[in-house]
């Protein structure tokens, strides 16, 4: 087995970090390796390039100004794209797609998509910890 070595000469840029990154619709999480002064922007693009790499449904697009990252840990509100990955302190995000406006719906000559069920997974996620669980 080839084991990588590291030049004496580079400099260790920050910590690295495993991340997992769940697109909305997806059947599975995306795992990939980023430096924690890495941007929220650049980890949105990395994940729609291994989404779209590895041939995943639904199909994103590639623009990467339409998709918001969240951390639901930490919260409802999504993450600054020029926040850095590290500084939220976890390493579980969910990709979504950002909503769209009524104008932008209008302009676009697409037929809409119908899918099953209506809200998000921010609807659905308080909605479950609403869910009152009797015990015996």
């Amino acid at each position: 087995m080839l084991l990588y070595k590291q030049k004496k000469n580079q400099p260790v840029k920050g910590n690295r970090l495993l991340i997992s990154v769940t697109v909305l619709g997806s059947a599975g999480p995306i795992r990939f390796v980023v430096n924690e002064d890495e941007l929220v922007a650049a980890v949105i693009d990395t994940a729609m390039k291994s989404y779209a790499r590895e041939g995943r449904l639904p199909i994103l697009g590639s623009d990467l100004n339409n998709f918001m990252l969240y951390c639901p840990i930490a919260g409802t509100e999504a993450l600054s794209p020029w926040e850095t990955i590290g500084s939220v302190g976890v390493r579980n995000f969910m990709l979504c797609r950002k909503p769209q406006t009524e104008k932008s719906i209008d302009s676009e000559k697409s037929p809409p998509l119908s899918r099953k069920g209506s809200g998000s997974w921010k609807a659905w996620f308080n909605k479950s910890l609403n869910l009152k669980i009797s015990t015996h």
